[in-house]
């Protein structure tokens, strides 16, 4: 990480009331060395410049953690992809247990590695589809948060996310500038699935265009039938 990178990702921790550790900083410091590496054989991210990593990954990764009066008792990340949000939360809080669910083996692979490079420990890497996670009893109704950046539209999503979510606890889902048509496309969806839309705030990020962060709480159990089989959320949106 350059020293600009580094003083914007500390500085910005710090004013939002995360002050980070050398160890900490070392941890994001290998993150994003070890993704430059590997992206040029599996294209993990678009972002190549160091300081804008800090903001569109690291950054709007550590936003979600704004909210949280406590450490959350689990997370689950849907397409971690390169690991974020997640792994940038585990780094902030050690001792979260993380649970990264990714279907392409590569970024599966990735994972791991940047998990056992960074030396965080409970950190699980499920290369399997969400629809069949859902289903699994050891999953399902479990977290109390469940993440996912740029994955899904709001209403397939939250088929995705509360078959996971155990009662009270929350789906955070970074979404663009203005998610109102999403949000009411999801109303269908959030009354078959057990939820509600507790809030969307702003996101704002030194450097980047305003978005936004939509938090839904799960209220009531999800029905067995969901999700649906593999592709179907996607294809037949509720």
């Amino acid at each position: 990480m350059t020293d600009d990178a580094e003083r914007l990702l500390s500085e910005t921790a710090t004013a939002w009331g995360f002050a980070l550790s050398e160890r900490q900083l070392a941890q994001f410091r290998r993150y994003l060395d070890e993704l430059i590496t590997w992206n040029d054989r599996f294209n993990l991210t678009a972002v190549r410049d160091r300081v804008a990593m800090v903001r569109r990954h690291l950054l709007d990764s550590l936003w979600l953690a704004r909210d949280w009066q406590t450490q959350p008792a689990s997370l689950l990340d849907i397409g971690s992809g390169a690991g974020f949000p997640a792994l940038p939360l585990k780094i902030l809080y050690p001792a979260l247990p993380v649970t990264l669910v990714e279907a392409t083996g590569k970024k599966a692979e990735f994972l791991r590695h940047i998990a056992d490079c960074l030396e965080l420990s409970a950190v699980r890497v499920l290369n399997e589809r969400i629809e069949t996670v859902g289903h699994n009893p050891a999953e399902r109704e479990h977290y109390e948060v469940v993440t996912a950046r740029a994955v899904a539209e709001l209403r397939v999503l939250v088929e995705y996310a509360l078959p996971l979510l155990r009662i009270g606890g929350r789906l955070l889902a970074p979404k663009g500038r203005d998610p109102a048509a999403e949000i009411s496309a999801a109303r269908n969806a959030l009354t078959l699935l057990g939820g509600e839309i507790s809030y969307c705030e702003a996101v704002d990020i030194p450097g980047e265009e305003q978005r936004s962060l939509v938090i839904v709480t799960k209220i009531a159990p999800t029905p067995d039938r969901f999700p649906r089989a593999v592709g179907v959320p996607a294809r037949r949106p509720l």
